[in-house]
């Protein structure tokens, strides 16, 4: 927490994530998934900065374009600094300028973070003192990725996502991030991939109830890179590719310089690249920065939103 000419400002953090696997289970009534993830937390984090005001507002920039996230009501982060003062009875308002680093529609979780982090900042500024419990529960109303980044680590998520369940992960896994220019809209996507299954129904039926294959946990455990890229996996990644088919490129790029194994993360469109070690992930980034891409370099797991003291 640092002070600042205005009065007392709350920093808090909260990580983007990755989806080393993901399945979808078949299309619902009320329009969503029922899905099986397993999550890890990685190092390229959402920074809130929060500051008292009369009513609820938001500034946004950061190392990442920043032109199509909202300002207005529709923005996560103020969804969750309202929803907290309007559970806990707090009367003020609050000014927000978040940093993004999180690729925005990047199906890394970047909104998610910024609304755990939204949260977490919240509560230290108002002095609501709610625990952890209730901030997830609170969580889990504002999105399905949200819980996972105020939880942060390695976890594996149930039901809409927000289901979780902890994950032991041993050591550090390396990743490199390519970034794209343009996002690709989750709902999109996920109806991409309906329509994919409509059209190859012998190929392609979805598991009534997914679930996360038990190799990626044990590799997890293990800590071990080459097992993990035996087993990374996402349902929504040929839907990506079908939107997006220079991503296969990419995805052939970072294979042929090194990388043990390539993923889209999320409903994409950024492609996260597993290595072996530190210096297998710097030599990769080298290789594909050569190649004209937005790389950027990060370890998970890491730990969800918290305050930082500045």
């Amino acid at each position: 927490m640092s002070t600042g000419g205005t009065g007392t400002v709350v920093h808090a953090r909260a990580p983007g994530k990755i989806n080393v696997f993901l399945k979808v289970g078949s299309l619902l009534e009320d329009g969503y998934h029922d899905v099986a993830i397993a999550y890890q937390a990685v190092s390229l984090f959402e920074s809130v900065y929060a500051s008292p005001a009369d009513d609820f507002s938001v500034a946004v920039g950061g190392s990442v374009d920043v032109t199509h996230v909202p300002r207005d009501e529709t923005n996560l982060a103020l969804r969750a600094a309202r929803l907290l003062a309007e559970r806990t009875g707090h009367t003020g308002g609050v000014h927000m300028r978040i940093e993004k680093n999180v690729p925005v529609a990047g199906g890394m979780g970047g909104g998610s973070a910024d609304a755990a982090a939204a949260l977490v900042a919240c509560d230290a500024l108002w002095g609501t003192e709610q625990s952890r419990d209730e901030l997830l529960a609170l969580a889990r109303e504002l999105g399905a990725d949200v819980p996972f980044a105020l939880t942060g680590g390695t976890a594996i998520g149930t039901g809409r996502g927000d289901e979780l369940s902890p994950a032991l992960a041993k050591g550090q896994f390396s990743w490199v991030l390519v970034l794209a220019d343009d996002g690709l809209s989750t709902p999109a996507v996920y109806r991409e991939l309906d329509r994919h299954r409509e059209r190859h129904p012998d190929l392609l039926s979805a598991d009534p109830v997914p679930t996360v294959d038990a190799n990626v946990l044990q590799a997890l455990r293990a800590g071990d890179p080459h097992m993990l890229a035996e087993c990374l996996y996402n349902e929504l990644q040929a839907p990506a590719l079908h939107l997006e088919p220079a991503l296969a490129d990419i995805l052939e790029l970072g294979e042929a310089n090194g990388a043990l194994a390539g993923i889209v993360s999320g409903s994409g469109p950024t492609i996260a690249f597993l290595a072996a070690d530190v210096d297998g992930a710097l030599d990769l980034q080298i290789a594909l920065s050569a190649a004209q891409l937005r790389v950027v370099r990060a370890t998970g797991p890491v730990h969800g939103a918290r305050v930082v003291n500045d």
